[in-house]
């Protein structure tokens, strides 16, 4: 079950009967609507919230016969709890998360395909904010009482990795390494017809006219963008590249390509001249694109930080089925 505050109410089907030595309970009308945490606690006298909390995030409760680690999903009267203390801990089933780098300042994680960096509302979940904070629960650790500050992003179709900070320090000089492009990032992608190797700049829009990002050629206007593309293979109407982003702007990638007349495999926004010219885009299961390296100092000790990420097992089967394979990589 993923329940979350607010979102869902835990409803009291035909409970499983407790194993002996469990600590079982049946909520009543007092409980109806609140925190699950709040009616363990009811229960539980003289646990402090950190105790009930701490039980819930590791995986000792069940909810009517089903773990439950959220300890603020809401629940009704009828409900049975049951604690069992010999239970093991949970471990986080996200394909394609994983943690790259941790320490007292920072984390990098890989970040699957499909899922946003940061909420863009505030009922958004599923984040990756949310993924790390599910790792950290998982691993028993207090999800919420560290911070994450963003300091860049990857789009949401895109997979790799991605950087927060934990510190307000390391925030701010996590920033300042990324305003003066000092990280150094890497993508691999898979680009429409024959690339080849270039130095790619234009100054870049939020809106080009029609309501979509892009390059403008008008004097002073947009963001300064620069970026490089290595080929890597040529494969079936298509071409494995090596892409180096000099600065970061939004959509930089997918508009560089694009506009050069080559946009990503899997792109459904930028596709506007490749469909003008009565080509059909080639079919994949996700944009072709893994941000597959980051190199940085450590905002605190300076020290080089040079991470890579694998691309994910999706990635691998599109590039295979245009006539790539994981030795071109």
């Amino acid at each position: 079950m993923n329940a979350r505050a607010g979102a869902k109410t835990v409803a009291s089907p035909a409970a499983k009967a407790p194993s002996p030595g469990d600590d079982a309970h049946v909520l009543d009308d007092e409980d109806a609507g609140t925190t699950l945490a709040a009616a363990l606690r009811r229960r539980l006298v003289g646990r402090s919230w950190s105790d009930v909390r701490g039980l819930v995030e590791t995986g000792k409760v069940r909810v009517d016969g089903e773990r439950v680690v959220d300890p603020a999903v809401r629940v009704s009267a009828g409900t049975r709890l049951t604690i069992v203390m010999a239970a093991p801990r949970p471990r986080a089933e996200v394909v394609g998360f994983r943690v790259a780098f941790e320490d007292g300042h920072l984390i990098i994680i890989e970040k699957p395909a499909g899922v946003t960096s940061v909420p863009y509302e505030r009922k958004d979940t599923g984040t990756a904010l949310d993924l790390i904070r599910t790792h950290w629960r998982h691993s028993g650790k207090r999800a919420t009482a560290t911070p994450l500050y963003t300091v860049h992003r990857i789009d949401k179709d895109t997979s790799g990795l991605l950087c927060f900070a934990k510190t307000r320090l390391a925030e701010r000089a996590l920033h300042e390494v990324f305003q003066r492009h000092e990280a150094r990032r890497e993508y691999l992608a898979v680009a429409h017809g024959a690339v080849t190797s270039r130095r790619i700049e234009s100054s870049l829009v939020a809106d080009r006219g029609d309501g979509i990002r892009g390059s403008s050629r008008r004097p002073g206007e947009g963001q300064h963008a620069v970026t490089h593309v290595t080929a890597v293979r040529q494969l079936r109407a298509a071409t494995l590249v090596r892409v180096r982003l000099e600065t970061g702007r939004t959509h930089q990638i997918r508009i560089h390509l694009s506009e050069a007349g080559h946009p990503l495999v899997g792109e459904t926004v930028y596709i506007r001249d490749l469909l003008r010219a009565e080509r059909e885009p080639l079919p994949s299961p996700r944009l072709l694109l893994h941000a597959a390296t980051l190199g940085l100092p450590h905002p605190v000790t300076g020290e080089a930080i040079d991470l890579r990420a694998e691309p994910p097992p999706d990635f691998i089967e599109a590039l295979e089925a245009l006539g790539g394979s994981r030795a071109d990589l």
